[in-house]
């Protein structure tokens, strides 16, 4: 069994590898350009996420740097009690031990992943795609270096270069104990490590986000929330898919007209369900099953709802579990809104854009998991934990 790490050489360890990358970072952007050449696929939001430019470099660091500068999660007391007979019993955190993370593109999970999971104490297995290959190894070479600097063994940080058969034998007969795995893709990805994962699985799911413009709304919040939260960053799990827009919203069709004209400057294509058929600059929807979609593209679906329980029922049923944003003035709607709709993120008056570790001030994310079990929403640093129990006694039987 590998030795845990005090705080202070893994804290060293991540500082050093803040250096490295920002020595280096001229060789990484290098590696990933070879990535983007050789990358033939037609998705764009893959290929956004494959890009590592100096905003991402910059990134890297930061993250490293906080991780080193976070307090310890590990052996926190959550628990203490005295039994009647005189034990001592309390409940602290501990590292899960080994996890494995299976993600397409993203080279900067390369680094956020690898410091948040070693951070807390538990060695990680990367398992990267092939169209990320050349940034991923450089980017796994500069962790061995700075492992070693600290006289730390390499294998807190791995690589696992398997196929798609590899991946699946691994899963199924792994060859070294796992503890947890995070798939960080699309649904086929997920699907296939649920249906294979000998151990916990922890679902960093689907998008398909949804917006609900309420009748007291201000319009004009409402149009910068939506344009945002579309065409910020296409590629984020976090992106807008839906609207929904109340039936009694006073001036909507101005409203409306103006939202179609602000989309169309990003050349977003628009589609409307049956309540807002013949809206210039819209498609209607040919299929119902759209409303389950994450687009990850320049695509958006605006929608009718008579009242606010159609519209928390309607994204209840429809939207991944990851973020839902209500545009209201009114306190006791929004509240009634964020109590009922079933996401990891509910919002009032703000862009589903926030919901990502590093703005919700927990220093980066390992995922955003869409499960109720371990942990909902970003999972950070205070969460890639679990817990063990402490009983000191003195001779006590029972």
């Amino acid at each position: 069994m590998r030795k845990q790490l005090n705080s202070t050489q893994r804290n060293a360890v991540l500082t050093t590898m803040a250096t490295l990358v920002a020595e280096r970072q001229t060789d990484i952007i290098k590696a990933n350009q070879m990535d983007l050449e050789n990358y033939s696929g037609g998705d764009i939001a893959m290929k956004d996420r494959l890009k590592v430019d100096q905003a991402k470099i910059d990134g890297m660091i930061a993250s490293l740097k906080q991780l080193a500068s976070e307090p310890d999660p590990l052996g926190i007391e959550r628990f203490a009690t005295t039994h009647e007979n005189g034990i001592h019993i309390s409940n602290k955190t501990a590292p899960f031990g080994t996890i494995l993370i299976i993600y397409e593109s993203r080279p900067d999970v390369t680094i956020e992943a690898a410091g948040i999971a070693f951070k807390s104490g538990n060695s990680i297995l990367l398992k990267g795609g092939k169209e990320a290959l050349h940034s991923n190894l450089i980017l796994v070479d500069l962790w061995h270096q700075a492992l070693q600097t600290h006289h730390c063994d390499t294998d807190w940080v791995s690589y696992l270069q398997f196929t798609r058969s590899e991946t699946q034998n691994f899963l199924v007969r792994p060859s070294q104990k796992l503890d947890l795995i995070v798939p960080r893709g699309g649904e086929k990805l997920i699907a296939f490590v649920k249906q294979y994962a000998q151990c916990p699985v922890i679902v960093s799911g689907r998008g398909n986000n949804f917006v609900y413009v309420d009748a007291e709304a201000d319009l004009n919040m409402a149009l910068e929330v939506i344009v945002n939260a579309k065409t910020a960053k296409i590629s984020a799990c976090n992106a807008l898919d839906k609207v929904l827009i109340a039936s009694n919203l006073d001036r909507k069709h101005q409203f409306l007209q103006q939202l179609v004209q602000e989309l169309k400057k990003s050349n977003v294509e628009i589609f409307t369900d049956e309540a807002l058929l013949g809206l210039a600059g819209t498609n209607p929807i040919s299929e119902e099953s759209i409303w389950y979609e994450e687009f990850l593209d320049y695509k958006i679906v605006i929608g009718q709802t008579a009242e606010l329980n159609e519209a928390i029922a309607k994204i209840n049923k429809f939207s991944g579990g990851h973020s839902a944003s209500i545009i209201t003035g009114n306190e006791e709607t929004a509240a009634h809104f964020m109590n009922n709709v079933d996401c990891a993120a509910v919002y009032h008056n703000a862009s589903t854009r926030f919901t990502d570790g590093s703005q919700f001030g927990l220093g980066g994310e390992l995922a955003i998991s869409t499960d109720k079990l371990h942990q909902r929403g970003p999972i950070g640093l205070q969460h890639l934990v679990t817990n063990k129990w402490y009983v000191t006694g003195s001779g006590q039987i029972r």
